[in-house]
């Protein structure tokens, strides 16, 4: 069993610390927003065609396609905090096609309409960059694709198993390293098409813009304590919040990670902790050091795998690795300030470019994603098809969330559609267990992982019975 790259070839400790020195404890991305808009706590009653609960990408995608759909509906968009607050203000900012999580997963949940779930989420995809386009969001859109990194040598054999086309390319070792140059790179597929990059919190700002501006009503520090649906299936919904309520023919809940307000979907998704770096912007000669002309969003081939990009000024933002649970699916502010998981992601950061050597961190942050077993997302409807839900983006949400936005609509609106009848849609995820078991097994998933990591991806008992059962952990 042999040790990992990370493991092989480890800065000093001096250069770990001294890039860590004087960063900020924030998201960049919310730290770089300094014009984005508030908006009133909700006070009162008032009454709407439909609520949503959520203020993130799914709750703004919903509130715009919505009013897009029907004009004349009233929509009122209800946030805890302050839009975008969490994981959509705290993600990479990687805005990828795929709504299953990758091919691989895809395939070995859902063979008989992958093809066709391949092409939805390509089209949203291209819808995505369409608004961005009509609608002049400025969100430093940029449609790069992005690199699968083989760092080990038993993933140059995967990456050759990807189909090659004029989208999908394959690249050795020196045609890796031309593309972006770190000693630590075997090979890479190139994805052209299946992602780009943008700014989330700028994607926040913008997307509340634009609902605000065709009429979506939206309140902030309204954290909702409940959805009463008593009486008849066409009887208002009431959505309770401290000091005032929504009396709603239809609501959309887009709580993600955090607890749902429906019994019967809080055991289908789990907070997972993921860690972030974003450096100082590179100057000329500190970026012509690594290449990365076309720009590309990267991502290794580990279980515990690393994913980073580069940022409009050029600064490197550099996560994942750790993903952490904390016992009792709690969602708590001291979670996301972890050293140990800041001081490794910064080691590995000097081993994939050591000669950016001396190079500091402006922020660290972290958040929690909503993970689901199936690894995306899943879709429900509830009270008498009253209550939209979907949550379980487990990390791919930044793109996954509009596609997900316009099922919840079609399912309010009573609609059979193509994303309605798709076996990904109708079938829920088998749920995490109660604690203490959800606990005790999810480590021993993590543990198993990263002994896979260190043993040529081979899965032990542990993860191959998940498999079997359709059970998964990831970040």
């Amino acid at each position: 069993m042999g040790k990992i790259v990370f493991e092989r070839n480890v800065p000093a400790a001096s250069v770990i610390s001294h890039s860590l020195e004087g960063s900020m404890h924030k998201p960049f991305w919310i730290d770089d927003v300094k014009d984005a808009r508030t908006f009133p706590a909700l006070a009162g009653d008032v009454t709407a065609d439909l609520a949503i609960v959520g203020g993130g990408y799914l709750g703004l995608w919903t509130a715009v396609l919505a009013k897009q759909r029907n004009p004349d509906a009233r929509v009122v968009l209800l946030e805890a905090r302050e839009l975008g607050w969490a994981a959509s203000g705290r993600n990479g900012g990687f805005c990828e096609a795929s709504l299953t999580h990758g091919e691989e997963n895809g395939l070995s949940r859902w063979p008989k309409e992958y093809e066709q779930l391949d092409r939805l989420g390509l089209q949203n995809l291209d819808e995505i960059e369409a608004t961005v386009n009509s609608l002049k969001l400025d969100v430093d859109f940029e449609r790069t694709g992005s690199l699968d990194l083989a760092i080990e040598e038993h993933e140059i054999e995967w990456l050759k198993e990807a189909e090659t086309n004029d989208d999908t390319v394959f690249l050795d070792e020196a045609a890796i390293r031309a593309q972006v140059n770190s000693p630590t790179y075997l090979a890479g597929v190139w994805n052209k098409r299946i992602n780009a990059l943008v700014h989330p919190a700028k994607l926040v700002r913008e997307l509340a813009r634009v609902a605000s501006e065709l009429g979506v009503e939206i309140f902030e520090n309204s954290p909702v304590r409940e959805v009463e649906t008593s009486g008849g299936p066409t009887d208002a919904a009431v959505v309770h919040t401290k000091k005032g309520r929504v009396h709603a023919a239809r609501v959309a809940l887009a709580t993600n990670a955090f607890p749902s307000l429906l019994k019967r979907a809080r055991l289908h998704t789990v907070p997972v902790y993921d860690y972030v770096l974003m450096t100082e912007p590179l100057s000329p000669e500190q970026l012509a050091s690594i290449g990365w002309s076309n720009r590309q969003g990267l991502a290794d081939m580990a279980n515990q795998f690393h994913y980073y990009r580069l940022s409009a000024d050029n600064r490197i933002l550099f996560g994942g690795y750790d993903a952490v649970y904390h016992y009792g699916r709690k969602v708590r502010d001291e979670y996301e300030n972890r050293p140990e998981s800041f001081e490794r992601l910064a080691s590995h950061f000097f081993t994939t470019f050591p000669q950016l050597e001396g190079l500091k961190f402006s922020h660290r942050w972290a958040g929690a994603i909503d993970a689901s077993t199936q690894f995306s997302a899943f879709f429900g409807l509830a009270r008498n098809g009253r209550v939209a839900y979907s949550a379980g983006f487990t990390g791919l949400g930044v793109g996954a969330t509009r596609f997900a936005a316009q099922v919840m609509l079609d399912k309010l609106d009573g609609l059979t559609t193509e994303r309605t009848e798709l076996e990904m849609v109708k079938k829920m995820p088998l749920p995490f267990p109660p604690e203490p078991i959800a606990s005790v097994g999810i480590q021993a998933t993590r543990w198993s992982l990263n002994r896979a990591d260190h043993n040529q991806g081979r899965r032990n008992v542990i993860l191959k019975t998940l498999d079997a059962l359709g059970l998964g952990f990831d970040s």
